[in-house]
């Protein structure tokens, strides 16, 4: 029996919170991490050769020499095809730094504000492991540059030429020809050959994620990213097949995927199905995507306002809107990692360079954060300039006075002193 959507009805619908790690990987997490913090350079190499990243005296890292060699090497066509992805990649992201400016304020006998300023090293991931992912490699690393990183490392398990050609195309200072724990491990920590970096971003398998809430307070990270998500909202004016196209599309990430259909229309859902069932046939990656299939699920609605309802609660890492009054929805809808608006705005488009960042939060962290982006590179970092203590009498004496409600009288007789004068 092929593959579909169960039915079930609004009432029975679920926040999502889904837990990103589960406790034996963590445990097993924290050991690799660990490792690789005490032991440097020789336990990321145990590690790395132990997974068959890399032989047995292999070089661990690339340099952008040796990434150039790489980009040199691929077609033509597949040259142009990075640059043009990353071109996007970044102008988005610029557009999005540009909306960031240093502000001033004025204060009682003075002025605050706050600078921007961009960490000075990014650790960049990007899965290696059933597929190449060249476009987390871009997602990530050309974000970075556009913050302003001095130094961005990129590491991936098990490069193919074009991961290689895609982290040149990013501007890359160092490649890690390494994944997991034992990466995330070696740019939180920093090694001989790793540089220590201030953050760390990207999605990866549930060991790469674990290593990421381990090391969270040592450097910054983006998320804890889990399997991938995708709800379609649809009514009777979508097309069946693109709707079946779509959720299949994020099927394949692998089984343990959501793919979920939004609807008023029981007639809909008997299509969808029917066209997943058809285009399953001859897709190569059927396994996982029926795994995934059967994973997901159909929201028969009454309304559109019980739909948004739905959204909301699942809080979906990508929302797809397909529907007459899409431009209108996307205004009521809440939670959700990223919207694409219309049936011209595939999710696929989102994943390859469109502009706007496929790293998006999952299993219903879309209610308080959002996708990477240049934000998660910048640092705003405050000032303050009082030049006219008569102009701040009455800011001083309140700083003097909580300070005294609060039991610490160093801070009362630090404020007042500016009083005497």
């Amino acid at each position: 029996m092929s593959a579909s959507l169960r039915i079930i009805r609004a009432s029975q619908v679920q926040a999502q919170l889904r837990d990103p790690v589960e406790a034996d990987v963590l445990a097993g997490a924290e050991k690799i991490v660990a490792d690789v913090r005490a032991g440097g350079d020789a336990a990321l190499r145990r590690f790395a050769e132990k997974f068959s990243e890399v032989s047995v005296g292999a070089p661990l890292t690339l340099s952008p020499a040796e990434l150039r060699k790489v980009f040199d090497s691929i077609s033509t066509q597949d040259q142009q095809l990075l640059t043009r992805v990353a071109d996007r990649i970044r102008g988005f992201a610029e557009a999005q730094r540009n909306a960031l400016k240093p502000m001033t304020h004025p204060l009682p006998g003075g002025e605050a504000g706050h600078w921007i300023a961009p960490v000075g090293v990014a650790g960049c991931y990007a899965p290696g492991g059933k597929f190449p992912l060249p476009s987390s490699v871009l997602m990530t690393a050309v974000t970075a540059r556009a913050a302003g990183v001095k130094t961005v490392v990129v590491a991936s398990p098990k490069p193919t030429p074009i991961t290689l050609a895609a982290a040149h195309v990013a501007g890359a200072d160092l490649f890690l020809s390494c994944g997991g724990a034992h990466a995330i491990a070696a740019m939180a920590f920093g090694t001989a050959s790793v540089p220590r970096t201030d953050v760390v971003v990207g999605p990866g398998n549930p060991w790469t994620t674990a290593a990421k809430k381990i090391v969270s307070g040592y450097v910054a990270i983006d998320m804890l990213a889990g399997p991938s998500e995708l709800l379609v909202y649809a009514d009777a004016s979508a097309d069946p097949a693109i709707i079946a196209a779509d959720l299949l599309a994020q099927a394949e990430h692998g089984a343990d995927s959501l793919p979920v259909l939004v609807t008023a229309s029981e007639k809909l859902i008997g299509e969808v199905n029917g066209e997943i069932a058809r285009q399953l046939a001859t897709l190569p990656t059927r396994a996982t995507a029926s795994a995934a299939v059967t994973n997901g699920y159909a929201v028969l609605v009454k309304d559109e306002e019980e739909a948004v309802r739905v959204i909301d609660a699942i809080a979906p890492e990508h929302l797809e809107l397909l529907c007459a009054n899409a431009d209108l929805l996307a205004t009521r809808v809440s939670h959700y990692g990223a919207a694409f608006v219309g049936a011209g705005a595939a999710e696929v488009l989102g994943d390859y360079g469109a502009g706007p960042n496929h790293t998006l939060p999952t299993g219903g962290t879309a209610r308080f954060t959002g996708g990477l982006s240049v934000f998660h590179f910048l640092r705003i970092r405050t000032w303050m300039r009082v030049n006219d203590l008569g102009a701040a009498r009455q800011l001083v004496a309140d700083a003097r006075d909580l300070g005294r409600h609060e039991g610490l009288e160093a801070h009362a007789r630090a404020a007042e002193a500016r009083l005497a004068n």
